[in-house]
């Protein structure tokens, strides 16, 4: 690790330990009753379970690469987001650690969103690993069921082979670009999140029991599309085509997935 990276690691700490109120004072500013805010080197260390002159050699840039294992516990410590940890690693020359799954719940926010917008235009929800987490009423009332029984019932990858009237909703034309971007984001998934058991088992069950997914693991795509035109057969409005367009909340690896009516 050369020296401007140790440097840009030792301030980077040295920022999150000022951040840091201490916990023996729960509620307490970091600037309360100290001259300097935060937490001192030996709480941090304390916290982190490592020894304060360690520690302090890591943020004056004059320890060796520090090992996955502390990395692991500095971040544990500063409480860091996926985003903030992933950083830390990099600034030490480390790889990051495979991403912790999705959460599983919404933010408010993204909720106050998906009920705002049901008057205006069809909304859904999915996590990192293609399981849809939530919709508006509009969106129910555009794809019909969007849930099925069983352990993939919420995977849109899943569904994306194995639901049935597909065709007649999306056309085959639409169908088919719903295969093979599911397969890619699939890809992704398991890039991502790399350890998951549920992914994993969910593509060993395509993969085995579905030619057609087969067919498409094999082009070897990997990605997610943002943008696209789709076009959807409502049951009672008929023919409709609406510009799709993907917003990412990276931290909690949300996607949401807004159907804007085309205007012609």
């Amino acid at each position: 690790m050369q020296g401007d990276e140790r440097s840009g690691l030792g301030e980077y700490l040295r920022h999150h330990r000022s951040q840091m109120a201490p916990r023996d004072r729960p509620g307490a500013s970091p600037l309360s009753h100290r001259r300097v805010p935060g937490l001192r080197r030996q709480e941090l260390a304390d916290i982190a379970n490592i020894s304060v002159e360690y520690y302090t050699r890591l943020e004056q840039g004059r320890a060796v690469r520090p090992s996955r294992e502390v990395l692991t516990a500095l971040a544990r410590a500063f409480r860091l987001s996926n985003a903030e940890r992933e950083h830390l690693f990099r600034l030490a020359g480390e790889r990051p650690p495979p991403s912790r799954a999705s959460a599983t719940e919404i933010r408010p926010g993204l909720q106050q969103l998906l009920d705002g917008l049901n008057d205006v235009m069809p909304v859904t929800i999915h996590d990192g690993r293609l399981d849809m987490l939530a919709f508006n009423t509009a969106a129910a009332g555009l794809f019909g069921p969007l849930f099925d029984d069983g352990p993939y019932g919420r995977n849109i990858a899943h569904q994306a082979f194995t639901a049935t009237g597909l065709d007649n909703v999306l056309g085959n034309e639409g169908a088919e670009q719903l295969a093979r971007v599911a397969t890619a984001e699939l890809r992704k998934a398991l890039s991502h999140y790399p350890e998951d058991e549920y992914l994993r088992s969910l593509f060993r069950e395509l993969s085995t029991q579905n030619p057609e997914f087969e067919r498409h693991w094999r082009k070897g795509e990997i990605g997610t599309w943002s943008s696209a035109m789709k076009h959807v057969n409502h049951p009672t409005e008929g023919p409709l085509t609406f510009d799709s367009e993907m917003l990412h909340d990276p931290e909690n690896d949300h996607w949401v997935m807004l159907f804007a009516p085309h205007q012609t």
